[in-house]
């Protein structure tokens, strides 16, 4: 399911004060139906789809990490 614009500034709203980083924006995914996206700054770090799981609704992030990413750690 497509998350609404007003969804979307909801969760950006609520990540934003979970992680006290306000550089955090969601975005629509780029084709129809696809999940929106999360970036930080202007570094995309993953991707949030909506659920409707009779009638509840529920948002699920989802962030992948490389292992390039994380090699100098």
């Amino acid at each position: 399911m497509t998350l609404t614009e007003e969804e979307m500034n909801k969760i950006q709203q609520y990540l934003r004060q979970l992680f006290w980083n306000p550089d955090i924006n969601i975005h629509p995914g780029t084709a129809k139906d696809s999940p929106a996206e999360v970036y930080i700054g202007k570094e995309f770090v993953g991707v949030i789809y909506k659920n409707d799981d009779e009638g509840e609704i529920s948002f699920d992030w989802n962030m992948s990490i490389l292992n390039e990413d994380i090699e100098q750690f």
